[in-house]
């Protein structure tokens, strides 16, 4: 009974150390990854660690550390394509280095509403923060905060004390801008995202400097909501106006209601209107026709974003990353002139 009761119980840090010669303090080192440790002392623990299957106690090395193995996301995005892919890829990157994720999503974006989701953050004491909320005043809310932990965003303008990692928004509504006018077209719309969104105001600003180049005239950007519901309604509307050849609108979903909402009204894209959108969610390639688009890498934004937390928290050299590049995806809603 008692060899039984003896395999049954979980090994300890102590069991660990008189496998591998060495003192408690040092398994403890080397699981916190000191410095100071010696590489064949490091081994010696590590294969002890392998041996005995031992797997620290992430709560009682917080107590010890004032470390946890969490990290933080802040999202006020919740239900877009985007965002939840890189949600998904933050969560695998930080599995892969022993560091669990806690998410909170804003249902408002008011300062209280952010107050309280950082208050949460902090209840399950979480090492960093990756801020997945593209709107203005949410940064302006974080920057009067004493939030104590390292964060990061995944945004594209100026608004974070943190670090910010983004994709290049501004060049990929350059870039499709660009692609209608080398079509011919001249009297290009654009449907803008909502006011106060980071993301919106970087591509409207793609637009009008691409539009600006090419010494065109531009009309007034429309506001929507980033919803299909949105695009469907502002085709109807837009159809009595006929004063254009081409729209971009400022994300794939809001494209993809326009061309509905021109095809209920009779407007032929691109034969009559060509359409143009930005994301490159998945559902882009498969409606009819299928839609141009500007592609990011929304997978490849949440891995460094985890990594540049991560040498923020570990107190290592933060990675340097440019912006990531966006690649024009040309399909069949927009043609010639």
């Amino acid at each position: 009974m008692a060899e039984s009761s003896e395999r049954a119980r979980v090994p300890s840090i102590r069991d660990v150390a008189r496998l591998a010669g060495v003192s408690h303090q040092t398994v403890s080192r080397v699981l916190n990854d000191h410095p100071s440790i010696r590489p064949e002392t490091k081994s010696r623990v590590l294969d002890a660690i392998s041996v005995l299957d031992y797997r620290p106690n992430r709560a009682a090395r917080a107590l010890v550390t004032s470390r946890t193995t969490n990290i933080g996301i802040l999202s006020a995005t919740v239900g877009e394509f985007g965002p939840t892919a890189s949600i998904a890829s933050i969560e695998d990157a930080a599995r892969a280095e022993g560091y669990s994720v806690t998410t909170v999503n804003l249902p408002e974006t008011t300062p209280e509403a952010i107050g309280e989701a950082i208050r949460q953050l902090a209840r399950e004491q979480v090492s960093g923060i990756v801020a997945l909320a593209p709107q203005v005043r949410v940064f302006n809310v974080l920057r009067g905060m004493a939030i104590g932990v390292p964060y990061v965003s995944l945004q594209t303008a100026s608004g974070s004390d943190g670090v910010t990692h983004s994709a290049d928004q501004l060049t990929g509504a350059r870039l499709v801008t660009q692609h209608l006018i080398a079509l011919g077209h001249t009297e290009i719309l654009h449907l803008a995202g909502p006011q106060d969104w980071i993301e919106a105001e970087s591509r409207m600003r793609g637009y009008l400097d691409a539009m600006r180049d090419a010494d065109l005239t531009t009309f007034p950007p429309i506001r929507g909501d980033w919803t299909a519901d949105f695009g469907y309604f502002a085709g109807g509307e837009l159809a009595r106006r006929r004063d254009f050849t081409a729209v971009f609108a400022a994300n794939d979903l809001m494209a993809i209601g326009l061309m509905h909402g021109f095809r209920d009204a009779g407007i032929d894209v691109p034969r009559d209107v060509s359409v143009v959108g930005f994301d490159d969610i998945p559902v882009a390639a498969h409606v009819c026709p299928t839609l141009t688009t500007v592609h990011q890498d929304f997978t490849e934004l949440g891995r460094r974003a985890v990594a540049i937390l991560l040498a923020e928290i570990r107190g290592e050299q933060v990675p340097v990353f440019g912006a990531l590049d966006p690649i024009l995806r040309t399909r069949e809603s927009s043609s010639s002139r």
